[in-house]
């Protein structure tokens, strides 16, 4: 992503511009992100988006589905079709709460438990240990 160049006096600013825009810029960043988790989360049988509701239970399990979407910043329709996913490889058990029948709670198996371990393995992100570079080192450093 190569930034515009700045206007001379006289020039319009196009702040439309893409490279203007700080929602692209997260939107790449976050991609890069991901992508640099995916091969590290494929032997644990996760996906991105499952490894975060695995940390949210391995923090603290058992958890309402409402305090889960809460802490993931996700609608409770996006989650469920994630914590059925978990289910059906045996690493989650939802039940409804015996306090609220209304209210369902998901809770690590022993085999999610199990998991904790190996995804401990999984490395910090740092911008070295990765071999990430952002978007502006690499243009100064080809260009």
């Amino acid at each position: 992503m190569q930034p515009s160049p700045d206007p001379g006096p006289g020039d319009a600013v196009d702040l439309l511009a893409l490279d203007r825009q700080v929602c692209f810029a997260l939107a790449v960043a976050s991609r890069q992100v991901i992508g640099l988790y995916r091969p590290l989360l494929e032997p644990l049988g996760l996906t991105h988006p499952q490894y975060l509701v695995m940390l949210a239970l391995w923090e603290d399990s058992p958890l309402r589905v409402s305090e889960i979407a809460r802490r993931l910043s996700l609608e409770p329709a996006t989650l469920s079709p994630l914590l059925k996913r978990l289910e059906t490889a045996g690493l989650v058990a939802r039940r409804r709460d015996p306090d609220d029948e209304r209210a369902v709670t998901a809770e690590l198996t022993p085999t999610g438990r199990r998991l904790r371990r190996r995804a401990e393995r999984i490395p910090r992100p740092s911008s070295t240990g990765w071999g990430w570079r952002s978007p502006s080192s690499r243009t100064s450093a080809t260009g």
